[in-house]
């Protein structure tokens, strides 16, 4: 792999990642587009690696507290169980979901579905301090089909948050707080591919530069998606993710 790829599948992952378009969706079709494989393992860890930092950054003033809420570390620890158990049960009939891009089109049209139902959910008032349990549960089983390509984490996330109750606000904010173990857990969940892989042509000069711009693309874009979801702005990205979604699909059917 060469820096401008690095740099581009990065940037790819930084955007992706945060704003609800689904991250491997477009990892999966650009790299198709692009026509290489680039040793998915290692090149998706060391960007999700980039993404996860991004996330730290940004609520650095906020993950301390969280410790001190009962609630929320509950809350956090069941919304995350339905995507550890995915990932355990389906792992590797997820990851040939990767070598598919008519996959990552079609979940890209359910991901659009989301974002268009967003403005019919988006009235609640609880805050995340009111948190419970059960809306927790509602977000975590959103976040357990976030591990096919083509559905963004942090859309259906935070659409699972705005249909428990909770203010958009709140809905994001939780989004990114089950995020660092989800992503922590997938980096993990990958390591005994990692090792495994043996020598590759994919250096570290490279795999260092898209992981400083997934990070670096990732925190405007994380600052960006907080201020869309209070603006009420999800549903804008439904026709980016419908148009993407489709084009795929028939380029596939003709391919």
């Amino acid at each position: 792999m060469d820096y401008f790829t690095a740099i581009l599948l990065g940037a790819i992952q930084g955007v992706a990642e945060f704003l609800p378009i689904s991250s491997s969706g477009h990892l999966v079709i650009g790299e198709a587009l692009l026509g290489g494989e680039y040793e998915n393992v290692r090149i998706n860890v060391a960007l999700h690696f980039g993404t996860l930092l991004s996330i730290l950054v940004v609520y650095r003033n906020r993950l301390f507290p969280i410790l001190k809420s009962p609630r929320l570390c509950v809350a956090i620890v069941v919304a995350t169980l339905p995507v550890v158990v995915v990932g355990l049960l389906l792992k590797d009939q997820i990851d040939r979901f990767f070598d598919t891009p008519v996959v990552a089109g079609c979940a890209l049209c359910v991901t659009a579905l989301l974002m268009a139902l967003t403005r019919r959910v988006e009235h609640g008032e609880r805050r995340l301090e009111k948190i419970s349990w059960r809306d927790a549960l509602v977000v975590g089983l959103f976040q357990a089909i976030a591990p096919v390509p083509g559905i963004s984490r942090s859309g259906s996330t935070i659409f699972g948050g705005l249909v428990s109750g909770l203010r958009r606000d709140a809905a994001a904010d939780f989004s990114f707080f089950i995020a660092i173990p989800a992503l922590t857990g997938a980096m993990v969940l990958h390591l005994g591919d990692l090792l495994h892989a043996g020598e590759s042509d994919l250096g570290w000069g490279p795999l260092l530069t898209g992981t400083v711009t997934a990070f670096g693309v990732g925190v405007v874009a994380l600052h960006g998606l907080l201020k869309l979801v209070v603006g009420r702005k999800l549903h804008w990205f439904a026709w980016y993710c419908g148009a993407v979604g489709i084009a795929t699909i028939i380029w596939q059917l003709l391919a």
